[in-house]
């Protein structure tokens, strides 16, 4: 059976990605920006490359419904997902006293809530079908707090943990939800949550590719999480061992604008 996958944020980074790695693999697309320009040269290019089916759907899901709307329009294609990829997600890196609220509360939104109603909307199909692979997408943060990071991480953290506890209740279905943890990686990222001159951003930074590699690989094995890269992965062993001070200053550190 040929395979159907919806991809969030689908138009740049880890998402455009993960777009051409499915493609690829021969797996049909839904793709979902809220830029639908980008869309339909996105579909245009991938559907000549690869010769597979692909679908577009306009819509910001950082806005209260867009889950709802992603799914009906989906079911209004006809199209069933096999693979749902969380991919979408933002920024706003700075102290929380200054910070703006309302992109946070977006932030927010879009981190949890969407990435949530678009679990609870696809899985009983998958579920009943017997088969789907979801993959959200969690962060080094994901394992810490982060001054100057605060509420970014604690969605993150968020997103890892219910990924877990899904994942736990859906053995034996031949359903699995894996969370893909990556660190810094060359996308535009960075620039919109005005981070480039952070040393995080300035140290061991990944390629979206290699990310999305890793990522496909975790998801169709049916993984719980996996972390993108050795760094990132002795970044995130380290967190765990030295105490709580010294890992916020060294946060601190990492996030600080030089």
């Amino acid at each position: 059976m040929i395979k159907t996958a919806l991809i969030t944020d689908s138009t740049s980074g880890i998402g455009k990605a993960f777009a051409e790695k499915l493609a690829q693999e021969k797996i049909n697309l839904v793709l979902v920006s809220r830029d639908a320009g980008k869309l339909t040269n996105q579909s245009k290019e991938l559907s000549y490359k690869y010769g597979i089916q692909i679908f577009k759907v306009a819509a910001d899901l950082a806005e209260t419904g867009a889950a709802d709307k992603i799914y009906e329009a989906v079911k209004a294609l006809g199209v069933s997902i096999q693979i749902l990829i969380n991919n979408a997600g933002f920024n706003e890196c700075g102290s929380f006293l200054i910070t703006n609220r309302e992109k946070e509360n977006k932030m927010v939104n879009l981190h949890i809530i969407c990435t949530t109603e678009l679990m609870k909307l696809f899985l009983p199909d998958m579920v009943n079908n017997g088969y789907g692979r979801i993959l959200n997408l969690g962060s080094t943060g994901s394992y810490m707090a982060c001054p100057y990071d605060a509420v970014y991480a604690a969605t993150k953290a968020y997103i890892l943990h219910v990924s877990k506890g899904i994942n736990a209740e859906l053995k034996g279905t031949g359903v699995s939800v894996t969370t893909l943890c990556p660190g810094s990686t060359k996308t535009e990222f960075a620039a919109k949550a005005n981070m480039e001159n952070t040393t995080l951003f300035k140290l061991f930074v990944m390629d979206p590719e290699t990310v999305a590699h890793i990522g496909y690989n975790a998801l169709m094995k049916g993984r719980v999480s996996v972390i993108a890269g050795l760094y990132n992965k002795l970044l995130v062993l380290t967190s765990k061992l030295i105490p709580p001070g010294i890992l916020n200053a060294v946060t601190k550190m990492m996030l600080r604008n030089t």
